[in-house]
């Protein structure tokens, strides 16, 4: 049990998860998105969760964990091409995981996605939450143009805005 996280998720609040993730970030962000899925047949959905609560918390549930859950949770597999990508964001951790759909990872390795993670965490420590959020965005949007360009038929399956929980 580290004590020391348990902390930091018990004393992330509301304001600070506004202050980080403001509405004109989420803005740019949501924009970021929909310019990016004008350019492929991939879905991005960002997810930013300020801290882990009760049972997850203490039994030391990992970002990692978390993203997968809700990968699933927010159906962001269930998309016709096989193409859904979360970026999710544990703010609390500084942590940040990119789970991609099994038509994306069978094309790309882990490897992308932990650089791309690692970038954003960078940008987050220096806390340059929106410019890490869209250069993250755009690193993601590579992949899915080199993997899967933009087809004659390119449905907008998940929402756009980010989710924050």
């Amino acid at each position: 049990m580290n004590l020391k996280r348990i902390f930091r998720h018990l004393a992330m609040t509301r304001g600070q998860v506004n202050k980080a993730f403001s509405h004109a970030a989420l803005n740019a962000i949501e924009q970021a998105i929909k310019t990016s899925e004008m350019t492929h047949r991939g879905e991005v959905r960002f997810v930013v969760e300020g801290s882990l609560d009760g049972a997850p918390l203490f039994d030391g549930q990992t970002a990692k964990e978390r993203a997968l859950a809700l990968f699933s949770q927010l159906r962001i597999w269930d998309t016709e091409h096989n193409t859904g990508v979360l970026i999710y964001v544990l703010l609390a951790d500084r942590a940040v995981e990119i789970v991609a759909d099994r038509g994306i990872h069978a094309k790309t390795g882990p490897r992308t996605w932990v650089a791309i993670c690692h970038e954003m965490e960078v940008a987050f420590k220096a806390a340059k939450f929106e410019g890490g959020a869209v250069s993250g965005i755009q690193a993601v949007t590579r992949q899915l143009v080199q993997h899967f360009p933009a087809g004659s038929h390119n449905v907008n399956e998940l929402p756009d805005r980010p989710l924050v929980m």
